[in-house]
């Protein structure tokens, strides 16, 4: 790229103190100007004509460099530059939209100007680039966005100082400038290399002495921040150099990242190599050319020691030249056959020589191919090692899913085992109630049946009075048994008549067995037994509507009480059936309890007042 002369350094950004290096911003636009049409033949329009009226617009500002881009029959257009950014704009005002008048035309030439926009990669292309390519690993150096390639450096402004080959750029002085930025990990410069031409089938132009002016180069940063701050520093920016004497010369240098892998760990150890197997065949060429040239020493000096050994002898052998003449000859035809000998091992040695670069040729070959195998099989092992990954989170998905299974078989289990625990206590509850219920119920039998007794020995002794009080008696326990055992008032009637006529005949029975041991009955025991039958009688009245009241607020009650009764008179291999149900009926027991004691309190004050009225 050509350089060219710079006057004003004011936005001129300093990059290495050193070097005398600046970074210096670009300032172009793009000027079009449209032509009229041509009406009469032979007439055209001048382009430097028209340069020199669009540089006459921009007085007294100057463009640093003007120069046709593109030139059809209906427009111009210009591609200018001027040295600092900040006269673009003044510069645009007095072009954007104005016209142009050339002599001999009628029409006037419109003028459109716009500011250049920047061609440089931006954090975006480079993020994509390195995300989507496959062969690409971002833990690797040269295989991230860390190496930057730099076209168009000229070899002067980065050669050492005082050196021998002014016009041989230095690594050294590459790295201290972009040493600014950041960090550098490495720097590579082809053309310094002499093997890169063959080894990359002169893909890079390598170094000769005044045979460039301009070099490439990479440079690769340890950080990712030194990449990006040099990428963003050297966008829109050209090169500029401030010789000793407070000249400036400028030029453009294109900036990329590199997309190559050029200095990762694997390039440079293939590049090495390749390297070294050339110099190891360059060694052997030289060994080679060192064995012919010492062969054909020997030959020259035999020569020599031969025409010398015939001039010397030539003047005293007169006699025998016919023999020198033979010996010469034979001199001569081993010279021949030497020669052929000598063309024929250089022969075998080319053939040689081929032979080797055709086996490095094949061994390059084979190492491409094995590179490209070996990336095959990454990607291969890549993908079973998704697959597997894949596979084991559809493993842990499924374990997960099963342990949730057995954890909520397990909390239904818990469940079951505290129902079952409950039911236990709930059955072994029921079952001590049954118990306390069964002991009640046989007390309260003893109980009816010692008043039943004791009431029915001052009967026996009455008579016929007591006979009639003994029925009312065994009604009551009869009902009161009825109100425990939960038998309905249709069956307590009829045990009521059976007990009534079996205590009839009892009486009957026990009269005339006693008949003949009684003694005749006073005036005053017979109105005390009647009085007591009357008394009881009244007793039995009141006890069965006692009994009915009872039945008749507790209906529901009485059910489950006549059901606990049948359930008792069954047997208690029928009433396990029922032992849910044995907090109720002990509920249902002591509430009759209850009723029943305070029948027989209500039932006793009216005895004992109605004996008073008596």
């Amino acid at each position: 790229m050509t350089a060219t002369i710079v006057h004003d350094t004011t936005e001129a950004v300093c990059l290495s103190a050193e070097h005398n290096l600046y970074l210096k911003p670009i300032a172009k636009m793009t000027i079009s100007v449209a032509l009229p049409q041509l009406k009469l033949p032979g007439k055209s329009i001048s382009n430097w004509e028209v340069m020199e009226r669009v540089k006459a617009m921009v007085a007294p500002e100057q463009f640093s460099a003007l120069r046709i881009s593109k030139s059809t029959l209906d427009y111009i257009r210009f591609e200018g530059e001027v040295e600092n950014k900040t006269v673009v704009k003044s510069l645009l005002t007095r072009l954007d939209g104005k016209t142009i008048k050339l002599s001999g035309f009628t029409d006037v030439l419109k003028v459109r100007a716009v500011e250049n926009k920047v061609d440089f990669p931006t954090r975006h292309d480079w993020d994509s680039f390195f995300r989507d390519a496959k062969d690409m690993n971002e833990t690797l150096p040269g295989e991230r966005p860390d190496t930057i390639h730099l076209e168009g450096l000229p070899c002067r402004w980065f050669s050492q100082r005082n050196s021998q080959f002014p016009d041989r750029p230095s690594e050294a002085v590459l790295t201290a400038v972009f040493q600014a930025f950041g960090k550098v990990r490495h720097v590579d410069i082809p053309m310094l290399d002499p093997y890169r031409e063959e080894m990359l089938d002169k893909n890079f132009s390598t170094f000769s002495f005044g045979g460039h002016l301009n070099f490439e180069a990479y440079v690769q940063y340890q950080e990712y921040c030194g990449f990006t701050k040099a990428m963003d520093s050297l966008r829109g920016m050209k090169l500029m150099l401030k010789g000793d004497d407070g000249k400036a010369v400028a030029c453009n240098i294109k900036v990329i990242f590199d997309t190559s892998k050029h200095l990762s760990d694997v390039s440079i150890k293939r590049r090495n190599q390749e390297r070294l197997k050339l110099q190891e065949l360059e060694r052997g060429m030289a060994e080679i050319k060192e064995e012919v040239h010492q062969e054909h020493k020997i030959i020259y000096s035999a020569s020599e020691v031969l025409s010398k050994s015939f001039i010397m002898k030539s003047s005293l052998i007169v006699l025998r030249e016919k023999e020198e003449r033979r010996n010469l000859k034979k001199v001569k035809r081993q010279q021949e056959q030497e020669q052929k000998k000598l063309q024929v091992k250089i022969a075998m040695e080319e053939r040689r020589l081929l032979l080797a670069q055709r086996n490095l040729e094949s061994i390059r070959l084979i190492a491409e191919l094995l590179a490209r195998a070996k990336i095959l099989k990454q990607q291969q092992q890549e993908k079973e090692m998704a697959e597997r990954k894949e596979q084991e989170k559809l493993e842990q998905a499924r374990q997960k899913e099963e342990l949730a299974r057995l954890q909520q078989l397990e909390a239904c289990r818990r469940r079951q085992e505290q129902e079952l625990r409950r039911v236990e206590v709930e059955k072994q509850r029921a079952l001590e109630l049954q118990r306390k219920e069964n002991e009640l119920r046989e007390r309260l039998l003893c109980n009816l049946i010692k008043k039943s007794t004791a009431a029915a020995d001052p009967h026996d002794l009455a008579g016929p009075p007591a006979e009639a009080a003994a029925p009312d008696l065994s009604d009551v326990m009869l009902g009161v048994l009825g109100r425990v055992n939960g038998v309905k008032t249709d069956e307590g009637k009829e045990k009521q008549v059976s007990s009534a006529r079996s205590g009839e005949r009892g009486r009957e029975r026990s009269s005339q067995s006693q008949g003949g041991r009684r003694h005749p009955q006073s005036p005053s025991r017979k109105r005390r037994s009647s009085s007591r039958r009357r008394r009881s009688h009244r007793t039995s009245e009141g006890r069965h509507r006692g009994r009915r009241r009872s039945s008749s607020r507790s209906s529901s009650r009485g059910r489950s009480l006549s059901s606990s009764g049948r359930s008792h008179s069954r047997g208690r291999s029928q009433g396990r059936s029922h032992r849910r149900y044995g907090r109720r009926r002990s509920k249902d027991y002591r509430s009759h309890s209850r009723h029943s004691r305070r029948y027989r309190r209500h039932s006793d004050s009216r005895g004992r007042s109605h004996s008073r009225g008596h």
